[in-house]
């Protein structure tokens, strides 16, 4: 019997790692991980609209930001192409954080949450200032400054609505996600849009736990939040994708100077 079991252990063991192999082996697009989301996300919005909001009637919600993951790992051109890292750990805080949400009625779960998704926004606005978000901002910091203003609005607004214990933990968590956002808007386009998406989802569920209501708010806030990982993740995967500045010229000189172009002619940001 104890033969049996453990070879049990072993073929599950086994099995589990070949799935995991298949969703993060490379083939260029990532096509079925994006439908895969796709499908998880229409199950857990029509599960939040059919007001089953928390518990295992949720189940898609914690596969959500893992099939994102799967997405920018598969989307690789080969297994030696790196994946960006702050991108995927911060997919993988935010799985965790989702998985501990769905029990947000008890207070350690909700601070539990929150910490995940901390680490989230730490990887983002990491990986934002590697692809440049610094240099955006010194073009044109005033919407970086307009985000902290509304910071610090909203949290006095809101910090006499909250219980004492979570004022420190909600303002610190909140100031983390503003320089995400912020960072965001160094770097532009679709991540830039995420980012406020992402932004705009968790302001809501502030008003939630301040006791403020809004219609369809359990509702609007995944709504915003998936659409937000959702641009976050492809907006930043296609600005890795782009050439890097001056790189074609140089191609240009050396072939001008007989020398063959050759796949490193015109380096990606791919390894950012």
């Amino acid at each position: 019997m104890v033969i049996t079991g453990r070879s049990a252990g072993q073929r599950i063991r086994r099995a589990a790692a070949e799935a995991v192999a298949r969703t993060t082996r490379p083939d260029g697009s990532g096509r079925g991980s994006l439908v895969a989301f796709g499908a998880l996300a229409a199950a857990d919005l029509a599960a939040v609209a059919g007001d089953r909001t928390r518990g295992v009637r949720r189940a898609a919600k914690p596969l959500l930001m893992p099939a994102l993951a799967s997405y920018v790992l598969r989307r690789r051109a080969g297994e030696r192409t790196p994946a960006p890292a702050p991108l995927v750990a911060g997919l993988a805080c935010a799985a965790a954080g989702d998985t501990a949400l769905l029990f947000d009625e008890h207070e350690p779960a909700f601070l539990l949450g929150m910490a995940a998704f901390l680490g989230t926004q730490a990887g983002y606005t990491a990986g934002y200032v590697r692809l440049g978000a610094l240099r955006g901002l010194r073009r044109r910091p005033w919407p970086a400054v307009g985000c902290l203003a509304g910071w610090a609005a909203v949290n006095a607004a809101l910090a006499p609505s909250l219980e004492k214990r979570l004022r420190l933990p909600v303002a610190g968590y909140s100031l983390a996600l503003t320089a995400m956002g912020a960072a965001a808007l160094g770097v532009g386009g679709r991540v830039a849009a995420g980012a406020a998406a992402f932004v705009g989802s968790d302001l809501l569920i502030g008003l939630q736990a301040a006791g403020r209501r809004v219609p369809s708010q359990e509702l609007l806030i995944m709504a915003g939040y998936i659409l937000g990982q959702y641009l976050i993740t492809t907006g930043w995967l296609d600005r890795l994708d782009e050439p890097v500045p001056g790189a074609g010229r140089e191609a240009d000189t050396r072939a001008g100077a007989g020398g063959a172009p050759s796949e490193r002619s015109a380096p990606r940001l791919r390894a950012v």
